[in-house]
């Protein structure tokens, strides 16, 4: 007990140290400056650096993911960040430590493998060839469904889905042979992180169907009270969070509507529902040693070690989960406390080695 007090100690101690720095320096600014900013914020209190991290992503994952606070919390611990120069060979550059990013382009990963070869100790997140086996939702479903996960706390599965890859007019045909249920989500097969590979729509009769555009999945609808349960991995850490989603359909609406409404991402920050006051049968988060199984074995599987599930529970059970949705290298700056969780894991690697 004494160790865990010692340890929120020394984290409140850390934040305070931190937003006394920040709070004579940072302004909000574009991301160049802040990023200038955080080496003036984190200048004087840097330790002996231990870890080198190169990065390579996009300019609006790197202002939402390095984030000042995050940044300076990596200096006091010995981390710093270092951006890739993609114009220029990975040879040229670094020695790094740790590799981080998004990307699968060919050139990439020719480019990221030449640099394993010769730096055989370093440690890449993710490997881009794990990474490419989530941007398709057929592939991405059935690693889930392939672990048929059923434990004493409860049972994990995915909804009955179609993929659909070309003839929209074929695709009523295809649905009533498959047996499946109405409404169905409508979500783009191919999911590379793009605002259209998060775009969903919702098909409530037969005849609306061919009004899609394939390459697409289906998934049956299930009813979940409207809360969709976003689990962040990090390594072995788990953070779970609320999210509002798409509210339950009667069978008196599904008889009544027709037509196909689309959505935009559903799963968004403003959309957050931890704070809201809610059914408590709807609310509770999936038990612990569930969502520990599951990472444990989908890391393993995937070959990942940095994603979320979107999960939700059908409404009116306890136990009966569905994953709808895995995404590599999510948002991370809305997730709670991600500065130490992320941190840690970064220590834990160079400590692995």
């Amino acid at each position: 007990m004494m160790v865990v007090e010692d340890m929120k100690m020394m984290r409140l101690m850390e934040d305070e140290k931190i937003k006394m720095k920040m709070k004579m320096k940072m302004e909000d600014n574009d991301n160049e400056e802040n990023n200038e900013t955080t080496k003036v914020i984190c200048n004087g209190f840097s330790e002996q650096i231990k870890l080198v991290v190169g990065y390579a992503l996009t300019s609006k994952k790197t202002k939402s993911f390095l984030q000042p606070k995050f940044q300076c919390l990596a200096r006091l611990k010995g981390i710093i960040f270092v951006a890739i120069d993609l114009n220029k060979p990975l040879s040229e550059q670094g020695p790094f430590d740790i590799v981080l990013h998004k990307l699968t382009g060919k050139d990439w990963r020719h480019d990221l493998e030449d640099y394993r070869k010769t730096h055989p100790a370093i440690t890449v997140l993710d490997p881009p060839d794990a990474i490419l086996h989530l941007h398709n939702r057929q592939s991405m479903m059935q690693a889930v469904a392939d672990l048929n996960l059923s434990e004493t706390c409860g049972k994990v599965n995915v909804p009955r889905q179609l993929v659909i890859k070309k003839d929209s007019s074929s695709i009523s045909f295809v649905v009533s042979k498959a047996g499946l249920n109405l409404p169905l989500v409508a979500k783009p097969l191919i999911a590379d992180g793009t605002a259209k590979s998060h775009e969903l729509s919702l098909v409530y009769d037969q005849y609306s169907l061919q009004k899609l555009e394939p390459p697409l999945v289906l998934q049956e609808f299930v009813n979940h009270g409207g809360v969709m349960f976003k689990v962040f991995i990090v390594g072995e850490a788990i953070k779970v969070v609320r999210r509002f989603s798409l509210p339950n359909v009667s069978k008196r609406e599904l008889s009544r509507t027709a037509g196909v409404f689309r959505f935009p991402r559903v799963s968004c920050a403003v959309a957050s529902a931890d704070d809201a006051d809610l059914d408590p049968d709807v609310a509770e988060l999936p038990p612990r040693p569930l969502l520990e199984k599951l990472a444990k074995r989908l890391r393993r599987r995937l070959g990942l070690r940095l994603f979320n599930l979107d999960m939700i529970r059908e409404y009116g059970t306890r136990d009966n989960y569905y994953v709808i949705d895995i995404n590599y290298f999510p948002g991370y700056g809305k997730m709670p406390d991600y500065e130490h969780i992320f941190t840690d894991f970064l220590l834990s690697l160079a400590d692995g080695k």
